[in-house]
C-alpha cells in the first residue's frame, strides 16, 4: 500500500508544504497558525494570518488541532491531496481538502 501524499497551503497560497514534513503545529494570541518544519534550522511556515483579512473571523482556538486531525485521517487514505485554510461570511475559518 502507498501512503497518501499530502501536502498543506498557506491561505494565500503563496506557500505549499509536504505535511510530512512538519514538526509541530502552534497557534498565536492573535489567531496565526504556524507549521515548524524538520530539519536543523528550525524553519516555521505561518499558514494562517486573518488579520490581514479586512474585518474577518478570529480562527477557531482548536484551528490547529483541526489541521492536525484532518492530516492525520488522509494518512490513511490513497492519492495526493491538498490541504488548506479558507475563510468565509457563512462558515468563517476551515481546512478544506481536495485531491490532486
Amino acid at each position: 500500500m502507498d501512503a497518501a501524499d499530502v501536502w498543506v497551503a498557506k491561505d494565500d497560497g503563496t506557500d505549499i508544504i509536504r505535511a510530512a514534513a512538519i514538526v509541530g503545529i502552534g497557534s498565536d494570541y492573535n489567531g496565526n497558525i504556524t507549521a515548524r518544519m524538520t530539519g536543523g534550522e528550525g524553519a516555521a511556515v505561518t499558514l494562517v494570518v486573518p488579520g490581514t483579512r479586512e474585518d474577518g473571523p478570529h480562527t477557531p482556538a482548536d484551528f490547529h488541532r483541526q489541521l492536525i486531525r484532518v492530516v492525520a485521517e488522509l494518512s490513511d487514505a490513497h492519492g495526493s491531496f491538498m490541504v488548506r485554510p479558507v475563510c468565509d461570511d457563512r462558515h468563517g475559518w476551515r481546512w478544506v481538502t481536495e485531491a490532486l
